[in-house]
């Protein structure tokens, strides 16, 4: 059986968790591939929102396993609350929740030094969520890391002595102070121990052998296609391949096992944290967007930057992914708005104009060009069906499959499980 990918194609916050959570019961197995505790799927059903950040959104499936795979960074602290969270609220996490032997370890100075490396960067930081992403994954292509496999392993206590040694080293030449250090290490061996009675695997064996039993594979992505670390919008990006190529690496998958790849976008755009974003709106506008969509972080609580749509960025995260279907989130948020824009097209310094994504969008100006499309301005409570949308938002929804080329299946009218429309 195929493996379907399921990823952003902005920079992140696109919905992905209350998709993955609608289509998982479609599926046998859900896998995360990439990121960390920096990610925050929020799902909403039975008027309740859930919040996860490590673990894979099928979660609340009881039926369906789920994989933390070998590309993911995890924090044994965040891994324990979540599942802590998750058993109070009656999800058993025992039988269908599967970390991978290959999965690398965030340790407490992994965030130590995420921190000192923002701060050091001043007016020129990225933005980074501080969990300790970024310094993981540099240990991991440095071969420096620890796995999740190394804490069933018995010396692993030197191996982390060693390795928080190293973080000591270059926490003391940034001047960064680490006072806090045991308190946080009182923590995380308390969440190693936790790990070791949960199930450690090595899940590559797992999702090949459950292809070829005829299962079914939904690989879940975190972030979104423009924070890509080769792709994105460098250098205000995280530290790992979030696009489709991203899941074969971080699973154990050959790429001709990709089935569908469910690309997700917003009918508007956000941004958290720095870098450039050719379509954000500083004004009334862009502060109604965050008010009605309520664009505050999942995991940072940050503001987040809003505007309006932009095509050529969209259609460069199709062409990256290969994606086949378009799902369309938080249409609703537009409802009020007379007249919705569009961008087409870039203006660059030279007066020239281009439908292509620049290689620097940081340090070389450019200019989004606008389409002005007339806006439903109604409520979308109720609709149900394609056909009942109003003829506006079917308009809108036409123009950008003409622009991408890709089919939009599935528009969401608001947060809950129920507020899903599909073609």
């Amino acid at each position: 059986m195929a493996v379907d990918i399921l990823l952003g194609l902005q920079w992140g916050d696109e919905g992905k968790g209350k998709i993955v959570d609608f289509i998982a019961p479609g599926y046998d197995i859900v896998a995360r591939f990439q990121g960390g505790p920096n990610a925050g799927h929020t799902l909403v059903f039975d008027g309740v929102k859930h919040v996860l950040h490590q673990i894979p959104s099928g979660i609340f499936h009881q039926q369906i396993l789920n994989i933390i795979g070998n590309g993911v960074v995890l924090d044994p602290v965040v891994f324990k609350r979540e599942v802590e969270a998750l058993n109070v609220r009656g999800v058993n996490t025992d039988e269908n929740l599967l970390i991978s032997t290959r999965t690398q370890l965030i340790i407490p100075t992994h965030r130590l030094l995420d921190a000192a490396y923002e701060a050091a960067k001043g007016r020129n930081k990225i933005g980074s969520t501080l969990k300790g992403i970024g310094p993981t994954y540099e240990d991991k292509y440095g071969r420096l890391g620890l796995r999740v496999g190394d804490v069933l392993s018995r010396d692993f206590m030197a191996k982390y002595t060693a390795l928080r040694d190293s973080h000591l080293a270059r926490l003391d030449y940034l001047k960064y102070d680490h006072v806090q250090l045991p308190e946080l290490e009182e923590a995380f061996f308390a969440a190693i121990e936790f790990l070791k009675e949960g199930k450690v695997a090595e899940t590559e064996y797992t999702l090949n052998a459950a292809m070829q039993a005829g299962k079914t594979i939904l690989a879940e992505g975190a972030q979104g296609t423009l924070l890509d670390i080769d792709f994105g919008s460098y250098p205000f990006v995280t530290s790992s391949s979030t696009t489709a190529a991203g899941a074969c690496t971080g699973l154990g998958i050959a790429p001709s096992h990709i089935g569908e790849v469910y690309g997700i976008f917003k009918a508007y755009c956000t941004r958290v944290g720095s870098g450039p974003f050719p379509t954000e709106l500083e004004d009334e506008v862009g502060e109604q967007i965050r008010k009605s969509g309520n664009e505050f972080g999942s995991t940072t609580g940050r503001p987040r930057r809003c505007g309006w749509l932009d095509l050529p960025a969209l259609r460069y995260a199709c062409m990256l992914n290969n994606a086949t279907k378009l799902l369309m989130m938080k249409a609703d948020v537009l409802n009020g708005f007379e007249e919705i824009q569009i961008c087409t097209h870039y203006e660059l310094e030279d007066g020239t104009q281009t439908d292509r994504l620049p290689y620097d969008l940081t340090s070389a100006p450019i200019k989004p060009v606008y389409k002005t499309m007339k806006g439903w301005n109604c409520s979308l409570d109720n609709i149900r069906t394609f056909d009942n949308l109003p003829q506006e938002l079917l308009a809108y929804i036409d123009y950008i499959e003409e622009a991408v080329g890709v089919p939009i299946t599935l528009v969401s009218t608001g947060p809950d499980r129920k507020q899903t429309i599909t073609k």
